[in-house]
């Protein structure tokens, strides 16, 4: 068995050939897939975050939101660009979430990507001291995030509050238990992969990696959950580690399918330069049902994680990336013997 969702990035224009026209669009639209995405039997909606950009950004609101409207599938996002969040008011819009989503938020954070403004998280309050890099201010915001989520007092009280206190230090509410064992890392190295292991994150890997040994993508990929899951171990983490991973699938059982990514069928990994540096793309994987089974098989990073995300063309519509993911569910899932 194998845990499958789909990721939004939930991108909108107002071109013509855009379903999703306006900000309302993404977020309504992105509920309605959420909910479409529960009825053919799929696992996961997650949601990409992007500052200054039209694409999804504060998520908790349409987690909210689709908690509400959902009743099983996990909801969570991948990734948070933890260089943007204030831990506590985070703490405080997770936990109401994953309260009213019955304890179903799987949140991905990380460190960040590159952005569409320079030091984007600067405009957000957010600056650097001396001498510490934006990276590290983002691992300083999570320590300071995944300590919160423990639910354990901190806060001195006022000796003269509004309304009763319990006893002892306060903490924030509203308190979701369990929280702080379904938080996961949005990975690009081997060597982050190792540390949030040693953190206790979950890890989350996406179609980019920002380093290269060579080898094809896959095998680089299931090199990096092997030192992840390496480093959970040695740590001594109760709770199990989890890892999902990212792929673009597109099964063609219909002519607008072959139309749409019958071209990406000869898709084959790709390396460029990304922060100074070179980084390793993914492949998009676009065939008919018994070649997708043949190729996934072989997908050595797919076959280490416990969870799939396919990341969806949004701006298709909901009824197009619902098909997508009945097609992948229906044709190729049971056929690899997760389902």
């Amino acid at each position: 068995m194998k845990n499958i969702g789909f990721l939004s990035f939930g991108h909108w224009t107002p071109s013509p050939h855009s379903r999703v026209q306006s900000a309302s669009d993404a977020l309504l639209q992105s509920i309605d897939l959420a909910v479409a995405a529960e009825e053919v039997g799929a696992d996961g909606a997650y949601f990409r975050v992007h500052h200054f950009a039209r694409q999804l950004a504060s998520p908790f609101p349409l987690l909210a939101a689709i908690g509400a409207r959902t009743e099983r599938i996990e909801i969570g996002t991948g990734v948070i660009d933890m260089r943007y969040e204030n831990p506590l008011y985070m703490a405080e819009d997770a936990g109401a979430a994953d309260l009213i989503a019955g304890g179903r938020l799987q949140l991905g954070i990380s460190r960040g990507s590159p952005e569409q403004v320079v030091k984007g998280y600067e405009y957000f309050g957010h600056r650097p001291a001396e001498g510490v890099s934006d990276a590290d201010m983002a691992r300083e915001h999570t320590a300071k995030l995944l300590d919160v989520l423990r639910g354990e007092g901190f806060a001195e009280p006022n000796p003269r509050p509004m309304f009763p206190n319990p006893p002892g230090l306060l903490r924030i509410e509203p308190h979701s238990p369990g929280l702080r064992e379904r938080i996961w890392w949005g990975a690009g190295t081997r060597a982050t992969a190792e540390w949030a292991g040693r953190q206790g994150m979950h890890l989350m890997s996406s179609t980019l990696l920002t380093e290269d040994t060579g080898v094809p993508f896959h095998q680089l990929q299931a090199e990096q959950i092997r030192l992840f899951k390496e480093a959970w171990q040695k740590a001594g983490h109760a709770h199990e580690p989890r890892v999902s991973v990212s792929r673009s699938v597109f099964p063609l059982v219909s002519e607008l399918d072959h139309q749409l990514f019958g071209r990406q069928a000869g898709s084959t990994d790709q390396v460029g330069h990304l922060d100074d540096g070179l980084a390793r793309f993914g492949k998009t994987y676009a065939a008919e049902p018994d070649k997708l089974v043949e190729d996934l098989a072989r997908d050595e990073a797919v076959a280490a994680a416990d969870t799939l995300l396919l990341t969806v063309p949004n701006q298709l519509g909901v009824d197009y990336n619902a098909h997508v993911l009945d097609s992948l569910l229906r044709y190729v899932a049971p056929e690899l013997g997760w389902r």
